[in-house]
């Protein structure tokens, strides 16, 4: 258990309403599924790797990440239904900050982005402990952008010619979240996710 277990239980403490959808842990058994999710050109284009994944490649990957003491990789489900994945990267116990990133499935219905971040940022600063999550962004993903900040992150500065994606470089944005105001943003959250019902 991580120094900040307390920080995080004060943040469980605050969630008297909880999102409709939960995160349980990647398996073996989701391997084709995910690797269909992560192939598809709306997930690639948006990805530092744009190349589609082999099969026995993507075995390889997951050999490794899930022995990993740095790596979460969790499917986001409602009602049993899987509608997309959550992973935690760059897990740093001592400083108690990570990586995230994320992708829906090609079938998820609208608005599944927003119960997927609820439920990944209730567990980085819940369970996870964490006091910073980080996320870095292509420059051209407006709408991952705007998901980040409806979130609460807050972005951190920008990467100028970070990656080289097709043949051009392109800037990256760095973002965060803090679990010191994750508390009052989920509540801002969850009022407006009501509101919608």
């Amino acid at each position: 258990m991580c120094a900040s277990a307390g920080k995080g239980a004060a943040v469980k403490m605050e969630m008297d309403h909880q999102p409709k959808g939960g995160l349980r842990r990647m398996t073996s058994a989701d391997l084709e599924m995910v690797l269909a999710w992560r192939n598809e050109p709306r997930v690639r284009n948006n990805m530092y790797s744009q190349q589609e994944i082999a099969l026995e490649d993507h075995r390889r990957w997951w050999a490794k990440t899930k022995i990993s003491p740095h790596d979460r990789y969790f499917i986001y489900e409602v009602q049993k239904t899987p509608l997309g994945l959550v992973a935690f990267n760059e897990i740093d116990q001592t400083h108690e900050t990570a990586f995230w990133g994320f992708y829906t499935s090609p079938d998820a219905p609208r608005g599944t982005g927003a119960g997927l971040g609820l439920a990944a940022l209730d567990y980085g600063f819940g369970e996870l402990g964490l006091h910073k999550l980080c996320a870095e962004v292509l420059a051209y993903n407006a709408a991952s952008l705007k998901f980040h900040r409806k979130l609460g992150f807050v972005e951190e500065g920008v990467l100028v010619a970070h990656k080289k994606i097709n043949g051009a470089f392109v800037d990256v944005h760095r973002l965060a979240a803090f679990a010191v105001s994750w508390g009052e943003k989920r509540l801002e959250l969850m009022k407006r996710l009501s509101e919608r019902v």
